[in-house]
């Protein structure tokens, strides 16, 4: 993405900073999130559905508010992204746990009017296409390379 960013903007001064860690939700995430506004970033992407499976709905959404309001009071542009998929749940059901957690996702940016990245709702359309998920994930839960891609070609939209 970034790469593709300094493509289009050859003359902008561009930074990318990664304050994720790996296996975090977002209730962890919302405790340290005052780190990523210490940052003061002009743009912040949330994405933290696959790992919110394991803390529930309610406090994910719970947490995903708390982050979106401290960063609209500091004039923060936010992303939200919806979670790539799972290989061990159907992604074509409609009552999936990540299938709820993308919708809550998918309230949450028009409540607070803020963008949104549904590569969710990419990925099922490859597969009710007909496609095997399995080509775009470099483990059950992990996108590889080519899934990747599907979910910046939906963020470099905000960038065009």
């Amino acid at each position: 993405m970034l790469v593709k960013l300094k493509e289009r903007y050859p003359n902008a001064v561009i930074n990318s900073i990664t304050t994720s860690i790996g296996g975090e939700n977002s209730e962890q995430g919302a405790k340290r999130f005052k780190e990523v506004l210490n940052h003061r970033p002009d743009v912040v992407f949330i994405d933290y559905a696959l790992n919110d499976r394991s803390i529930g709905i309610e406090a994910a959404g719970k947490a995903w508010r708390r982050m979106i309001r401290r960063a609209q009071k500091k004039n923060i542009k936010l992303v939200l992204l919806t979670p790539s998929p799972d290989l061990n749940e159907n992604i074509l059901s409609a009552v999936s746990t990540l299938k709820k957690h993308s919708d809550q996702i998918e309230k949450l940016a028009g409540d607070f009017s803020v963008g949104l990245v549904n590569s969710y709702q990419a990925f099922r359309e490859i597969a009710s296409g007909g496609e095997d998920l399995f080509s775009y994930m470099a483990q059950s839960n992990h996108p590889n390379q080519r899934g990747h891609q599907v979910i910046a070609d939906r963020l470099f939209r905000y960038f065009s």
